[in-house]
């Protein structure tokens, strides 16, 4: 993932962050009907993650579902899982008649300079993409901080940990989990130099198994926090934590708080589901301005680093009345991050 220029500030998409996830499927998968062509307004969403990841497009296909339904517009939600079929993939929900095309990650972003020029009519958005150079009036493209997220929690991990050790495990070193990890360094660092930091990554975002025994190790040797930034590998990692006492873990969406109740006691979440909303409903009005880059930051709701409401209700009493005790610490460091007070390094080299 290259880097980002916008409004002077840098920044990344994770253009790869889930593309170990997919498996082929050939265009057949799509389905168009006949009638399709008739359904005037179609808001179509090709995610290049497979469902079930209790994550990003478990939340998109549910968000759309949920707009389809309040602005009375078809919506269709279709699994691209091999690159190679996404240009007729995109060419036969156009040739149908989408008003929007919303897609995922950078692996798009070629199939869509490719085509959009060529439906005009169609509005295309690219959610976790970098901006298109030069742009394309027809296309917004979307990234987020989430290395913000990071840095918060590991300045909560670092207050909370007993060990002074706390961790995290990601689903492939690339340019923005690389600035995840080193965002909670430095967190971490400011919180004392008795503190560490151990980083690992799996290798993919979709092995449990993997993730499991990495966290194990950890936990083994003396961490007690763990960030996860893994897609469907935290189910491993919050298996790990299960296994053993005083073991925190910080996950990555609202649904992990019932996969560890007593384990999973914050997320970084990236509500992926809203920001589809935001940006198709903008895209459903009057006044759409393609051509153009969102940046997704904290104070947003759709970044944002969250206490588990089932962890303070179900997790132990001693971490539930610390983790009370700390939170405004990480509120007033949030603050300080959305008013340009705290400086957070976007660090890409591991």
């Amino acid at each position: 993932m290259g880097k980002l220029t916008t409004s002077g500030r840098r920044s990344v998409s994770r253009r790869t962050i889930l593309q170990g996830a997919a498996a082929l499927v050939g265009v057949g998968a799509l389905g168009l009907r006949p009638s399709l062509a008739q359904d005037a307004g179609l808001v179509a969403l090709v995610h290049t993650q497979a469902a079930g990841d209790n994550g990003p497009v478990d939340s998109m296909i549910a968000a759309l579902k949920a707009l389809g339904a309040e602005k009375g517009v078809p919506t269709r939600s279709v699994y691209a899982q091999d690159p190679a079929t996404y240009e007729a993939i995109f060419t036969g929900l156009a040739n149908a008649g989408a008003a929007v095309i919303v897609s995922t990650f950078n692996a798009v972003a070629e199939p869509f300079k490719a085509l959009a020029p060529s439906y005009p009519n169609t509005k295309w958005i690219q959610i976790f993409g970098d901006p298109m150079d030069p742009p394309i009036p027809n296309v917004v493209t979307i990234s987020y901080d989430y290395y913000l997220g990071c840095y918060l929690s590991a300045l909560f991990g670092a207050k909370m940990s007993a060990t002074g050790k706390i961790g995290y495990i990601g689903g492939v070193s690339i340019p923005p989990l690389n600035a995840d990890l080193n965002a909670m360094k430095q967190a971490v660092a400011a919180v004392g130099s008795d503190r560490s930091v151990t980083g690992a990554f799996v290798g993919s975002f979709q092995d449990p198994t993997k993730g499991h025994e990495i966290a194990s190790q950890m936990f083994q040797d003396g961490v007690d926090y763990i960030q996860t930034d893994a897609a469907a590998t935290n189910n491993g990692i919050i298996q790990a934590a299960s296994e053993g006492a005083n073991r925190m873990v910080s996950a990555g969406s609202p649904p992990e708080f019932e996969v560890g109740p007593q384990t999973v006691i914050s997320i970084v979440n990236l509500d992926f589901g809203k920001s589809l909303t935001l940006e198709v409903t903008k895209a459903l009005g009057s006044d759409w301005v393609g051509g153009t880059h969102v940046h997704t930051g904290l104070g947003t709701g759709v970044v944002e680093f969250q206490l588990s409401p089932t962890f303070l209700e179900k997790g132990p009493a001693d971490l539930v009345a610390k983790a009370e005790s700390v939170w405004p610490e990480i509120e007033q460091a949030k603050a300080d991050i959305v008013s340009g007070k705290l400086k957070v390094e976007f660090n890409t080299v591991v």
